[in-house]
């Protein structure tokens, strides 16, 4: 728990519930037990040396083709909680090797999700608000997970611990629980391998952009070894008009690796004290046009005041055991605690206006126009500055445990995943007192479009803080999922998830001109919910897979850790997902192309943006489309990244039912029977490309593009676009020091990253960047 959590809980004697305490109090001790239990049982029937009984599993194979930090191509993943082929997972799953991260300099997670189609952002209160994969929410319901595990919170993430990102596309409620409609992120950590390798990058780059990197990895035995991970980075800007100030570190030991036990300890921590760039306001092209237009500036223009920053921490403490019943067979178990901080302060930037207030009469803005379009914008068309934070603290625990094995029965062979696990969270917010509740008023000064950057300050730290509400979760899920093979080359999928979770929701709000007393509101959810998912492959020779699967997922109302009398009796989202795909390989397994069609289907359709009072968005909405991956080497010197998304349909089929209470969403934007959803743009996706011209130079280029879409509850579509960055990298003889330069957005394309109805937070433009990489 954080020390400003401490304080303030002291300070408004906000205790938690007596239910909660005692089962924070049993939660570390209950992982601890079924973990120890489990190396207790194995120790018990471990075999004795003398004994003649299988010999210990060691599982150190050379991979067919290269992977991973030597390929773009991957053809193995766990995001399927055990070890598997992609080619056995009856459902899409596109992979961001750690060579693909390295060669188009993808710092943030963010940048790295960029390069799978389908992706789209909402800008709301911050740059990772919510990520949208196929149009649907995946980090406001908490689908990113790191090793399998779920990472609950909002914070900017960085790439320097990652070995690769998968992206599992479609209903994953029977792995993950809830959440995962429109799919799931995982994060997978590096970790130690028995070498003795070691790399150092330095990276320059306009903006003053200076980011230093640390891998590395140390043997220790014959079979353990440690690896270390460091990151500091910093910037004026990064190049969307925020500056960056962080630094991580990440440690791994590990020990017995390939052997029948292996342990492995990890320590993450990520730092950031960067700015924001809140968003930009679109404008009128023309006086009276309902259209909107973007603004005629450059990209790493900042309006927001000197004194906004956004500034959090991420501290992850975690252990995992892997007990291997034989080459075809292991129990993974992982206790994971995290802490997270997160602290905002911003604002929304306006075009300012003159308002009229109807029943007084009085006048608003008087120095600005009753109106802006871009026929009258210019230097001296002035902003406002708003006042938004976003201060939390979340804790988390959890507990899991994930069975896989070979086996033959009833003469068929199957492969069996099973699994167990236990989460708690407890998150804190906490909400600024005004003068009238004890604490102060602060009021930004206004700025000019001709005066980008100007030092404008305001004392943040003069703010008095309190507890706004706090949620407490907690719950346990059980899977089971066979695969059986029926005849040969063809194999049956079926799997089934039982979930148990809980929610406590405490609301607190003070009088608006004194300060007390507080008023307390509370609020409990309990969820039960089953999650089915089957699937058909058809595999007739090592080269071809097909699949048919289809899968169902669920959201809870406090998916957005946030309960009230409009929502808590709200019952789950639900959506299903039906998808007929292929994963194809070369002859000489160096090159995979993946196709799909899909639909996916949600109903009832939660609202998860804070700042609008609704509870549901649509009654029942779908999309259909097609996908397709390639990627490998065509020849020896020449190697391809390709992800694309068709999204031709996307519709609103039901309305949302109209609450007895509050606004009712219905004539909506967006949210209409009819309509198409926001941020479901018909084309997207990413391509890149490298040839190795000599043994010392390879040239790399791609683009990344997304067509028109449409922000949240708005008429008008921001327009499409296509970026170019083009990459040149060169390996001096001794072959240990490498040069490489990244020129990304060649062009300086002007476009809207993440869109919000009354801002966008541009794209980044032009950016140079050069990296020094020494391995040794």
């Amino acid at each position: 728990m954080s020390q400003r959590k401490k304080t303030l809980r002291h300070a408004q004697r906000v205790l938690p519930r007596s239910s909660s305490s005692a089962n924070s109090g049993v939660m570390l001790p209950l992982g601890a037990m079924l973990l120890a239990g489990s190396l207790n049982a194995m120790a018990q029937t471990a075999p004795a040396a003398a004994e003649k009984t299988l010999p210990t599993v060691v599982v150190r194979e050379q991979a067919e083709t290269p992977e991973g930090k030597d390929a773009l191509r991957a053809t193995e993943t766990r995001i399927g909680k055990g070890q598997q082929q992609l080619r056995d997972i009856p459902q899409s799953v596109t992979v961001v090797t750690e060579k693909l991260i390295d060669d188009r300099n993808l710092d943030t997670v963010k940048e790295a999700l960029k390069n799978t189609a389908g992706i789209t952002f909402l800008a709301a209160e911050g740059g990772e608000e919510d990520i949208r994969l196929r149009g649907f929410a995946l980090q406001a319901t908490g689908d990113l997970f790191i090793d399998g595990m779920r990472d609950p919170a909002i914070y900017d993430r960085d790439t320097f611990n990652l070995d690769r990102m998968e992206v599992l596309r479609g209903s994953a409620s029977m792995m993950f629980g809830r959440g995962s409609t429109g799919g799931a992120v995982n994060q997978v950590s590096k970790s130690p391998r028995l070498i003795d390798e070691h790399q150092v990058d330095l990276t320059l780059g306009n903006h003053k952009y200076v980011r230093a990197t640390g891998d590395f990895n140390i043997q220790t035995g014959d079979s353990a070894a440690l690896r270390i991970n460091a990151m500091a980075t910093k910037a004026d800007n990064n190049g969307s008009g925020a500056s960056l100030d962080k630094r991580g570190a990440a440690l791994a030991y590990r020990n017995g690796i390939g052997e029948r036990n292996e342990f492995q300890v990890n320590l993450y921590h990520l730092d950031n004290n960067n700015g924001i760039n809140y968003g930009i306001p679109y404008i009128a092209p023309t006086p009276g046009s309902s259209d909107r237009v973007l603004l005629p500036l450059d990209p790493d223009t900042y309006y927001g005041a000197a004194s906004d920053y956004n500034n959090g921490s991420a501290t992850l403490i975690g252990g995992s055991h892997t007990h291997r019943f034989s080459r075809d067979s292991e129990l993974r178990t992982q206790v994971r605690v995290g802490q997270f901080e997160r602290d905002q302060r911003s604002g929304a930037i306006r075009l300012c206006t003159r308002g009229v207030n109807q029943q007084t009469g009085a006048v608003t803005n008087p120095q600005c126009p009753s109106a802006i379009s871009l026929e009258n914008f210019g230097p001296n068309t002035r902003l406002t500055r708003g006042n938004h934070l976003k201060i939390q603290d979340m804790d988390t625990a959890q507990f899991q445990s994930d069975y896989s094995g070979k086996f033959e029965a009833l003469g068929a062979k199957h492969e069996l995943l099973a699994g167990v696990d236990f989460s708690r969270e407890e998150r804190t917010v906490y909400a600024a007192r005004s003068r009238a509740q004890g604490g102060v008023d602060i009021t930004k000064p206004t700025t000019l479009i001709g005066t980008p950057d100007d030092g404008a300050w305001v004392d943040e730290s003069s703010r008095v803080l309190r507890v706004n509400n706090q949620y407490t979760s907690q719950g346990w899920g059980a899977y089971v999922q066979d695969t059986v093979e029926v005849a040969p080359a063809w194999k049956v999928v079926a799997g089934l998830r039982y979930d148990k979770l809980t929610g406590d929701y405490d609301s607190f709000s003070l009088p608006q001109n004194a300060a007390g007393p507080l008023s307390t509101e509370s609020y409990r959810m309990e969820v039960s919910e089953w999650s089915p998912r089957a699937g058909v492959l058809f595999q007739p020779t090592p080269q071809q897979s097909y699949h048919f699967s289809v899968g169902q997922s669920f959201n809870t109302s406090g998916d957005a850790y946030s309960l009230g009398a409009s929502n808590v009796d709200t019952p789950p989202e639900k959506s299903r997902n039906i998808e007929l795909g292929a994963k194809l390989d070369s002859a000489d397994k160096r090159f995979s192309t993946r196709l799909a069609v899909f639909r996916s289907t949600k109903y009832n359709e939660r609202n998860t943006d804070p700042d609008r009072p609704v509870v549901t968005l649509s009654g029942e909405r779908h999309v259909a489309g097609f996908e397709a991956d390639v990627v490998g080497r065509l020849t020896s010197k020449w190697e391809v990244f390709g992800s694309y998304m068709w999204l031709p349909v996307a519709k609103v089929d039901r309305a949302a039912p109209c609450p007895t209470t509050g606004q009712c969403s219905q004539g909506a934007a967006g949210e209409r029977p009819g309509d198409r959803p926001s941020l479901t743009p018909e084309h997207s996706g990413t391509v890149w490309t490298t040839y190795q011209f000599t043994p010392k130079l390879r040239l790399g280029a791609g683009l990344n593009f997304r067509g028109k879409q449409s922000p949240t509850r708005v008429e008008w579509t921001v327009p499409s676009y296509v970026t170019t960055d083009l990459m040149a990298e060169y390996k001096f003889d001794f072959d240990r020091l490498t040069l490489k330069a990244n020129l990304s957005n060649i062009t300086d394309k002007l476009y809207a990253d993440q869109l919000y109805p009354g801002h966008y937070i541009p794209g980044a433009g032009r950016t140079l960047q050069v990296t020094a990489s020494l391995k040794f």
